[in-house]
């Protein structure tokens, strides 16, 4: 079996035994596709080709390409699960992916946004929605959401209105490696999301069904149970609430991402702020390892020192 074959078999068991998201898939399947291309052109493309040295090549023409290091540090662990796998399968006498070192990636500070700043965007959206602009209310919701309960873009769009407990004011998330939590919101977020589900997601739904009504392309609108609804009432997209964040973003002074991310970032910087506990921080933003909810402990301090700076007469 040529590894062509191998990889689909390999990205099937990722994706179905081992409940891996499609993105990280599709994050697998691009570097692994690459590993192959580069063992193609030293000889056979198969299993026992891929030995230490072909590994460490691989790596390193990547960095001489100019590859960030965190993008060499997932190749590699891309290659060392691929290895595994062809090891347990016994397409390989000994694993080589298991001493093939990279990189350590950076860890950057992530972008958190002042309280203040925070509270400005929300009032901005908070006066465009007053006007009933269906779009407005639905936008107003997404970052009222977005900060309150720290969720990822992809948990925000795959909510369905099952997953909204309005009375005990919880959303249902499915994170990564498809493990639930249930995560709180708050009263204002609260108060945007009852006004989007009872007045603005219903005139988008009625909206989208006349449009579809009128096409001859399209006689029916598409049924779905998605909280947050596109302009033709199909379940909104990734990109849309990127675009959304990132026109909020660039009204605020700051350097970093512009993406939905900031808003998970500064949620739980907050918390730490306001003495949330590191582990109820760690189970709110649904991470499996304590060591990934600590990068906002360093933003704290961070945060610590540059008030210090600005502030103390003797910095």
């Amino acid at each position: 079996m040529n590894l062509d074959q191998l990889l689909d078999d390999y990205l099937s068991h990722v994706a179905i035994e081992r409940g891996y998201s499609p993105h990280t898939v599709a994050a697998y399947r691009s570097d692994l596709v690459e590993l192959i291309s580069f063992t193609e052109a030293r000889g056979p493309a198969v299993a026992a080709a891929i030995d230490l040295p072909l590994l460490r090549d691989w790596l390193w023409a990547a960095t001489e390409r100019g590859l960030a290091r965190t993008s060499i540090a997932r190749r590699a662990a891309s290659a060392r699960g691929f290895t595994a796998w062809l090891t347990r399968r016994g397409l390989l006498e000994a694993d080589p992916g298991a001493r093939l070192k990279a990189p350590r990636a950076q860890r950057t500070l992530p972008r958190v946004i002042t309280e203040q700043a925070v509270t400005d965007a929300l009032a901005a959206l908070s006066d465009r929605a007053a006007g009933g602009s269906p779009a407005e209310v639905r936008d107003l919701a997404i970052i009222e959401l977005l900060y309150a309960s720290a969720l990822r873009v992809s948990e925000l769009v795959g909510l369905d209105l099952d997953d909204v407990d309005r009375r005990r004011r919880i959303v249902r998330v499915l994170g990564k490696g498809s493990k639930e939590r249930m995560v709180p919101y708050g009263a204002p977020a609260a108060r945007a999301i009852d006004r989007y589900l009872d007045e603005a997601r219903p005139a988008i739904v009625a909206s989208a069904s006349a449009s579809a009504s009128a096409s001859a392309s399209a006689p029916t609108t598409p049924v779905t149970r998605a909280v947050f609804l596109g302009a033709r009432g199909a379940r909104l997209g990734v990109r849309s609430v990127y675009r959304l964040v990132a026109a909020i973003l660039a009204e605020i002074p700051g350097t970093g991402p512009s993406g939905p991310h900031a808003f998970r970032h500064t949620a739980a910087t907050h918390l730490l702020d306001g003495g949330a506990d590191l582990r109820a921080v760690q189970e709110f933003l649904g991470h499996a390892s304590l060591g990934t909810t600590q990068i906002y402990t360093h933003v704290s301090s961070e945060r610590l020192k540059q008030s210090y700076r600005t502030a103390h007469p003797r910095a």
